[in-house]
């Protein structure tokens, strides 16, 4: 089966220092680009983080601070990795809360805004949570009813990333899924618009789900004393809240998005500094 695609699928897989957005980098990238006529390119290249990799971290996916020490740094790569996925919409495993936020930030360090507003973006994993919660390895074991070999690796990771959705395409044409509140989704089809939809969290604001939004779709925080308060309106009773976010250690995507609320804010005259 050939993937319905109006524009590439850049499936991709990222290998770490860590999993902290903030303070951890990439050490390892692969791209499995799909193209719309069937064809297909990929890339793999290994970042010099510029900091340790922990040894537990090493002993998962295999790579040293030897195998990196030449490798270039993000930064000299990243204008060619975001020319490698230009007009792509993405698609991982666990790519919505960790990967894809994980890059832009990267991207972000390197003052490159790589906008994601206009990609649509498939996890394969949440497919997978939603119709059958298990792991990667069994994910293709199920699906695809192969042994997974060189999990962890991330060219391995990425191909069986690509077979196993087209398999869930295929196992669940035609199968509604009911979310909690009883509503029935889908069926899951082979339509790039659909499978975003579907796999993506539509609840937060933010790459990380530092921000989420409510039922009236206004933006509220999920963590700390002000969880499920309206973000505008905790700023405009507390600035300060404001600026110690901006000081703390918040990936600079969830920043980049308070400031625009803050913004907003200014624009309709809710939020005035004490100083102002």
């Amino acid at each position: 089966m050939q993937l319905k695609l109006v524009r590439p699928l850049a499936f991709f897989d990222l290998e770490t220092t860590g999993v902290n957005v903030v303070r951890d980098r990439i050490v390892e990238i692969s791209i499995y680009k799909v193209i719309p006529d069937g064809t297909n390119e990929s890339l793999t290249k290994r970042v010099n983080p510029t900091i340790p990799i922990p040894a537990e971290v090493t002993a998962i996916h295999g790579i040293s601070n030897l195998d990196v020490a030449d490798a270039p740094t993000f930064a000299q790569l990243a204008p060619s990795l975001e020319q490698f996925l230009q007009h792509c919409d993405l698609a991982g495993y666990n790519s919505n809360k960790f990967d894809i936020p994980m890059l832009i930030e990267e991207f972000l360090r390197c003052g490159i805004q790589f906008d994601i507003r206009k990609r649509r973006l498939i996890d394969v994993q949440n497919i997978f949570h939603k119709m059958e919660p298990r792991t990667l390895r069994a994910a293709y074991k199920f699906y695809c009813g192969k042994d997974l070999v060189g999990a962890h690796e991330a060219e391995a990771d990425t191909r069986a990333t690509y077979e196993i959705l087209l398999s869930q395409i295929e196992r669940y044409q035609g199968v509604d899924y009911e979310d909690r509140e009883g509503r029935l989704e889908g069926p899951i089809k082979n339509d790039v618009q659909a499978l975003h939809d579907f796999s993506y969290n539509h609840r937060n604001a933010d790459l990380v789900g530092h921000i989420g939004y409510d039922k009236q779709g206004r933006e509220v925080f999920k963590f700390g004393k002000y969880k499920g308060k309206v973000v505008e309106e905790v700023f405009k009773k507390e600035p300060q809240y404001f600026d110690w976010m901006m000081k703390a250690d918040f990936p600079l995507s969830t920043k980049n998005l308070i400031q625009s609320i803050i913004l907003r804010g200014f624009d309709k005259g809710n939020i005035i500094f004490k100083d102002q």
